[in-house]
């Protein structure tokens, strides 16, 4: 059916910016529909170093006196979407406006490349590097030989190096003497995250604003945070979880005294 071209859009501008407005919506309409190099990431589970994960406990030790502990030391989580699967722009848009959900760039939660088979075995090593520092930082401080005392560090589905200092402080809670000075937790559920190397420097991790959601929900009122990522953890705080900034293993465990009132000062982001 003939129609007549309206004045405005005779003159070639005119033209021009409603060309460009149609490719503009065009590609926003491409944009919301193709999927994005982007993981959603949400608070994941915690769970207690000091204690069993799925009827095997976490942390065993021989070679040496343990002691039963009381409280908690939670390592906790993020859980994201799987690394094959498709982020679309208003899954972005979700999680931007949710206080308990994220956008992150897919290579800073998963490695590049490879399957997702791959990407699994790549996490699970590195939490055996992790659980391996771990051990080497924990027997340091108390001044034991690895040829002495045994450590074995179970923990189901959890891949990653960032239950470092969670393992850590777990294996020195539960060795009974040898300057280990006590119990740790003091009957508290204290959680955290950050990675550790065998010297007992603790190291960022990522994520933080989410594990500190995960720690509150499991009970949690202490949470132990690398310091660098203070800034992070305090965006989402919930109310009753204090956060204490770490950047050592010596430091933690000072920091673990001094919240019983053993003396010092408890540091704060």
């Amino acid at each position: 059916m003939p129609f007549s071209v309206p004045a405005a859009l005779r003159s070639p501008r005119t033209r021009t910016l409603a060309v460009c407005a149609a490719l503009v919506v065009a590609l926003l309409a491409v944009a919301a529909l193709a999927p994005l190099p982007v993981s959603i990431v949400e608070p994941g589970l915690t769970a207690d170093v000091l204690g069993a994960n799925k009827g095997t406990q976490v942390i065993t030790i021989t070679g040496t006196k343990v002691r039963k502990t009381s409280g908690q030391l939670r390592m906790t989580t993020i859980a994201a979407t799987q690394p094959d699967a498709d982020i679309h722009l208003n899954d972005v848009l979700d999680a931007w406006f949710a206080t308990d959900r994220a956008a992150m760039p897919r290579d800073a939660v998963y490695p590049t490349g490879g399957t997702v088979k791959e990407i699994e075995k790549h996490n699970q090593a590195e939490m055996t590097q992790s659980q391996d520092a771990a051990t080497a930082a924990a027997l340091k401080h108390l001044g034991l030989s690895s040829s002495d005392v045994r450590v074995s560090l179970h923990l189901a589905d959890v891949g990653g190096p960032s239950a470092g200092l969670m393992f850590t402080l777990g294996i020195v809670d539960k060795i009974d003497g040898n300057g280990s000075g006590g119990d740790l937790t003091a009957g508290r559920r204290i959680a955290g995250t950050g990675t550790i190397t065998a010297a007992g420097a603790v190291g960022a991790v990522g994520g933080v604003s989410l594990k500190t959601q995960a720690a509150r929900r499991d009970g949690a009122t202490v949470f132990l945070v690398p310091k660098d990522e203070c800034a992070d953890a305090e965006a989402e705080l919930p109310a009753g979880l204090r956060l204490v900034p770490v950047t050592t293993l010596d430091g933690a465990i000072s920091a673990l005294r001094a919240l019983d009132g053993s003396g010092g000062k408890v540091p704060s982001c």
